[in-house]
Formats: C-alpha cells, structure tokens, sequence
C-alpha cells in the first residue's frame, strides 16, 4: 500500500483508520506499521484525534489482527501454510516461508516471551502469532503479552511523531535505520531473561 495513500485514509477516517490499517498491517506484514503510528502522532498535533485515542485505537488493530493469525496457527500446520504461501495467495501478502520458518524459530526459542518481544521486531512482530496458534499456547497469555507488546510499540511510535511534529518522517527515518539494533537488543533481553528464569528455577530446586 503506498505511502501516499496510508496518509489519505488516516487524515481521512481518523481512529477508524487507524485501527483497520493496524489490523491489517498484522495481518499483511509488508504494510509498515512505523508510517502508520507516526504519522498518527503527527495528525494528533492539529487534528481532533488524540495520543492517547490514537494509541487505543492502534492497539485494538493490533490484538485484533494477533487474534485472528493465532486462530490460524490453531487451524493450519506449517505444512500446509507453506503451501499456502507459495500459491497466489502468498504472493498478494508477500510473506514468504522463510517469514514463517524465522517466526516459528524465535517463538520455538523462547516460548512465550517471544510473543512480547517479537512485537518490537519488524516481521516477527505479526507472524509470532502463527507458531503460538500452532503450539495451543495459552490464549489468555498470548492476548495479555500481545496487547502489552503491542500497547508499548504503538505508544512509542505515536508519541515520537507527535514530539516530532513536522519532522516526523526524519523520526521514522531513523527508527528505520536502527531496525536491525532493535531486532539485536530483543534477542538479547529475551537471552538475558531466559537465563535469569533458569537460575531462579535452579536456585528454587
């Protein structure tokens, strides 16, 4: 979806907008979430939304379309989602298998806590949802990480375009630029506090 046209739907429809594109974006991982919530925050500046509608509005999107991919892993095995994705279906999407195969080996790694740090990694952050499906992993777990993930990324984005303000697209720039650190920093507090329940467990026994 290009840029131009994200710009239009939320100067136009407002929160709507910005829950439907956010849902979507779950779903569709290619959409970039980062133009959606800073512009978002830019829009609040002089518009009748709000930080903190925008950031509700943007988190519905988001549980909303976590749900809906667990509810597939719950339905599909990874055999047939690949199968799946090399059909035109998976084409229309552009995700691709090695997106699923990453997910599923960040959540087969770190089980839950994968499904709130892998919020704040780019891809993973929408097909986490798949492998956690999969694996029956607690609903009720899955919904709180997921909206507390998620809740966190969007109110980062969306208060740093507001800060920003005209200069929201340098904002977004750069937190293009350091996508990769972010993937880095995750996978590093998700080994630290893997380490820190190990030892606590050992220490209990």
């Amino acid at each position: 979806m290009a840029n131009a046209t994200i710009m239009t739907l939320i100067n136009t429809y407002g929160y709507l907008a910005v829950f439907a594109l956010i849902a979507f974006e779950n779903i569709f991982p290619p959409i970039p979430s980062e133009i959606i919530l800073t512009f978002t925050g830019f829009l609040t500046i002089g518009s009748s939304m709000t930080v903190l509608g925008a950031i509700i509005a943007a988190t519905l999107g988001s549980v909303l379309g976590a749900g809906l991919l667990y509810g597939v892993g719950r339905l599909i095995d990874t055999t047939r989602l690949e199968r799946l994705l090399n059909t035109r279906f998976g084409r229309l999407t552009r995700i691709k298998p090695q997106h699923i195969t990453k997910a599923t080996d960040f959540f087969n790694r770190y089980g839950g806590q994968a499904v709130f740090f892998g919020r704040f990694v780019p891809i993973v952050r929408s097909l986490i949802s798949v492998p956690a499906g999969m694996a029956h992993y607690s609903f009720s777990r899955f919904l709180g990480l997921s909206t507390l993930g998620t809740l966190l990324w969007n109110a980062v984005l969306i208060s740093a375009g507001f800060l920003a303000g005209d200069h929201w697209q340098g904002i977004l720039a750069t937190i293009e630029s350091v996508s990769d650190l972010v993937l880095i920093s995750s996978l590093l507090m998700l080994s630290g506090f893997s380490f820190w329940l190990y030892r606590k467990k050992k220490i209990v026994k």
